[in-house]
């Protein structure tokens, strides 16, 4: 049996990754040496493994300026309309990796650092994650800055520069420990400050009101600071930006004001203004009402406005001036699409500048601001949905409330008018809930303030329409749409899968890596024996690489020939881990009960982050862990079933494990999760689904077929009909042994036997009140499960199977989501212009 190739060695092959001429090799060895002596101050003598880590990404940020100098330069030439996404995450793991395949550096600088005798593996692993984001929301943010410089056009991603990220995870006596992730302790590479840009946001004060008009006075000052990221489009010389916003305390703060003296104290201060941008909040799907929150949410608001105000007025083109100051044409110039609720508060804001600083009417205000905004929604979890309390808002924005009743008058006037005396209708459908506190309810107010409301699949989309959102679909149907979820294919596939993408572009080219509906063609190979024999090769060398990085890191030994069956999202009930535990012990009993009787392996792999103060799901990872003390221990079990829990579950990690994953677990209940995106990681990269008929997991089905996908459970309907019959947890816990021996054994401490009611409050949650209805599709999930393991014995079949669901995860390229945003939402056609590179004269402009 010949080697496998070394990652090094199947990275050279695939020219996706650019090819390496030697003068592109010698000019990236001398900026090398350049950097580490001029910019690092070091010789390879004293030279650190990180000190070469930044040299090389310096090396290939240096290609980066001129297509980023020359796209900005491009866009003032031909004056397109602009595309600003709001975010408060954005997830964007590391750069390095990312920005060669784009730049078509890739095997340049493997051969580069390789002739300098370095490992270019090392070196990429050294980079910190930037974890901007919690999970699904922050990553699709990611994605959507990669397709829209790919797809041309002139967008910026607008967020927060946090000082510390998601929490790093430690995982100790099987409990999680959270960890401060100060990930620019070393430097970022990757950004450059702006101080030329810094805006003042103003919060608390008053508003004083004078002949038909408000004036907001006596706030307090906190100074926004940008720092950008270049976001480089795949292999088309556009290089968008990342702009994230850092609080700054102005050079008065705190001495203005009658501080008799405390000087000392004044500056110490400074940094009450400045926790503004430190942390990111770690909750997902779950809402926190802490006024530290929402001063992020106004923070991001105040300066991207400002910032995309700015931009507009200066710009060559509109009203015949040197200066535009005609808003008519705003909404033709500037996209807002809000990602989620998180930046709701840009709706009110522009209305404050047009009314009160542009000295606007209020009808034709409010016409340009709800033409300029769109609005994502993420989630139908009730706990989810963004709150305010009024007294928060009146201390904090108390102009930004006056203007919210306003919208909510008016609003509500309509409302009345089409439907006389519907006094219910009007409760439910106003901007301010009643009740102690008065709160305001932020997706009201997105839904009001914006020309489209759009759902992430279509099966969330339909809910939206038909429950969370029932009475404003009734008012305006046009303002409905579905966006399906995607992924970037560039760092989804070839960065983290570069032997599967080598094995399609041999069959079918690489134009796929642009146009992700072309894996289709794949179909044609489906029996074709060489091919099954390379999709499965490239599939069994990526677990034996992962199996090699557990055991180096963590000390573990898996046995690759065993099927890897993995879940890998955020910790919540409703995305049932806890339904995946529940298998994982039924396995344990049943090589107990029958040790002789065949088996197919299987290394189930469970990993995620649990928002610090979610208790129950902080029981999840240390039943899990116990679990798996017991399993792996158990010397009848052996090679047959092993539980590793996969601690700091991040973006760099996703790609390690999500290539080398045989069965995709996405088994939340029906009807809950809005989309999901790991799903579509795992389909591309040639593992097969388990899962429930929600979020894309339908379209997922859809398009591959649903007799390739493992489907199981209730429906949405059936969830609704149990809703309303009732769902009784202990008639399942009677009805099947298999689950009441589990459920036994969680009880009675046969997992912490040292702590028996350890797990209490799990199984009274799940026998009482479970809200995610994880027994009423256990029996359904086991017998799915065999059905898995059956075709997994026979390769073939299962291979084939695989190359069926590739051929069909062609729709989930965020490529296609990004081009729908586009034509439906903001009226801008993507286009694939390929700016002139830095070495090349610009096009002459025709103007």
């Amino acid at each position: 049996m010949s080697t496998p190739l070394s990652d090094q060695e199947k990275r050279k092959q695939i020219s996706v990754r650019g090819i390496a001429g030697l003068g592109d090799v010698a000019e990236i060895k001398k900026s090398f040496n350049r950097h580490l002596h001029f910019t690092l101050v070091k010789d390879r003598n004293v030279a650190t493994p990180r000190d070469y880590y930044f040299a090389l990404a310096h090396t290939v940020r240096d290609h980066l300026v001129g297509r980023w100098i020359r796209t900005q330069q491009y866009y003032y030439e031909k004056d397109p309309k602009r595309i600003h996404y709001l975010s408060l995450e954005f997830y964007m793991g590391r750069t390095l990796q990312n920005t060669m395949i784009n730049l078509g550096l890739q095997n340049a600088c493997d051969e580069a650092i390789y002739q300098l005798g370095l490992d270019i593996e090392e070196l990429e692993d050294i980079e910190e994650d930037a974890g901007l984001g919690n999970g699904g929301l922050g990553r699709l943010a990611a994605c959507f800055l990669d397709s829209m410089a790919t797809l041309g056009l002139a967008a910026y991603g607008y967020g927060i520069r946090y000082e510390f990220g998601i929490f790093n995870q430690k995982i100790s006596s099987g409990w999680q420990v959270e960890e401060a992730d100060d990930w620019l302790r070393y430097g970022n590479p990757w950004e450059k400050a702006r101080p030329e840009y810094m805006l003042p946001v103003h919060f608390y004060g008053r508003v004083e009101h004078s002949d038909h008009e408000a004036r907001w006075v006596d706030t307090q000052v906190v100074l926004a600071m940008p720092y950008d990221t270049p976001v480089p489009g795949y292999r088309n010389n556009t290089v968008n930006t990342m702009r994230l916003w850092s609080a700054k305390a102005p050079n008065d703060f705190n001495l203005q004001d009658f501080n008799v003296g405390d000087y000392i104290q004044a500056v110490l201060d400074r940094n009450l203004a400045e926790n503004i941008s430190r942390v990111l909040y770690p909750n997902d799907n779950f809402f926190e009402g802490k006024e530290l929150r929402l001063k992020q949410e106004y923070f991001v608001v105040a300066a991207t406005l400002q910032d995309i105000i700015r931009r507009f007025k200066s710009s060559k083109f509109g009203c015949r001036a040197p200066v535009r100051t005609c808003f008519e044409t705003f909404p033709e110039k500037v996209a807002i699409q809000l990602n989620d609720t998180h930046p709701a508060l840009a709706i009110p804001e522009l209305m404050r500048i047009l009314v009160d600083v542009e000295k606007m009417d209020w009808d034709k205000a409010w016409d340009i601001t709800c033409r300029t905004c769109a609005y994502t929604n993420h989630t139908v979890l009730p706990e989810a949905l963004e709150r305010w309390p009024v007294y928060m808002m009146e201390t904090l924005l108390p102009r930004h409330l006056l203007i919210i009743y306003e919208i909510n008058q008016r609003h509500l006037d309509r409302v009345s008018a089409l439907f006389p005396g519907d006094t219910a209708r009007l409760r439910r459908m106003s901007l301010i809930e009643e009740g102690d506190p008065k709160r305001i309810n932020m997706a009201h107010l997105c839904v009001v303030g914006s020309h489209a409301v759009n759902g992430v699949a279509q099966i969330h989309s339909d809910i939206v329409k038909n429950t969370v959102f029932k009475d404003f679909f009734e008012l305006e149907p046009e303002k409905f749409q579905n966006k399906t979820n995607g992924i970037t294919p560039r760092r989804w596939l070839v960065l983290c899968n570069p032997g599967l993408a080598q094995v399609i572009s041999e069959k079918i080219g690489e134009d796929f890596l642009t146009d992700l509906y072309q894996l289709k063609k794949l179909l044609e190979f489906v029996d074709d024996d060489a091919f099954i024999h390379d999709v499965a090769k490239a599939k069994q060398e990526n677990k034996q690489k992962f199996a090699a990085y557990l055991e180096k890191e963590y000390q573990v030994k898996i046995n690759p020939d065993s099927m890897f069956d993995i879940q890998v999202k955020r910790i919540h009930e409703y995305k049932r881990q806890l339904l995946n535990c529940l298998h994982i012990i039924t396995l344990y009993n049943r090589i107990k009960k029958d040790p002789n009787k065949p088996f197919v392996p299987r290394t189930v792999m469970i990993g995620g982050k649990a928002a610090p103060g979610y208790h129950m799901a902080k029981m999840i990872i240390k039943l899990v862990t116990s679990v798996g003390q017991l399993v792996n221990n158990d010397p009848i079990v052996g090679d047959k079933l092993k539980v590793i829990y996969l601690e700091n579950y991040r973006v760099s990690l996703a790609e390690k494990v999500i290539p080398a994953a045989d069965l995709s677990e996405q088994i939340s209940t029906a009807g809950t999760e809005a989309s999901g995106t790991g799903n579509m990681k795992f389909m591309l990269n040639g593992a097969l689904t388990i899962g429930t008929m929600d979020g894309a997991n339908v379209e997922m089905a859809e398009e591959a077929g649903q007799e390739n996908l493992f489907i199981f459970g209730m429906r949405v309907e059936d969830v609704e009909e149990m809703d309303r019959k009732g769902y009784d947890a202990r008639a399942y816990y009677q009805r099947l042994p298999e689950l009441r021996q589990v459920l036994d054994q969680i009880q009675t401490g046969c997992f912490s036997p040292t702590q028996p009611d350890l797990f209490k409050d799990v199984v009274n949650m799940l026998m009482n009140h479970d809200r995610f209805k994880v027994f009423a599709d256990y029996e359904a999930y086991l017998q799915c499960q065999d059905r898995v393991s059956e075709l997994y014995k026979n390769r073939k079949e299962w291979t084939k199977t695989v190359i069926r669901n590739i051929a069909g995860s062609g729709k989930f390229s965020s490529d296609r989501t990004i081009s729908q945003y586009a034509r439906e939402i903001w009226g801008v056609e993507p286009s694939d212009v390929k700016i002139p590179p830095p070495n090349e004269p610009p096009v002459e402009s025709r103007d």
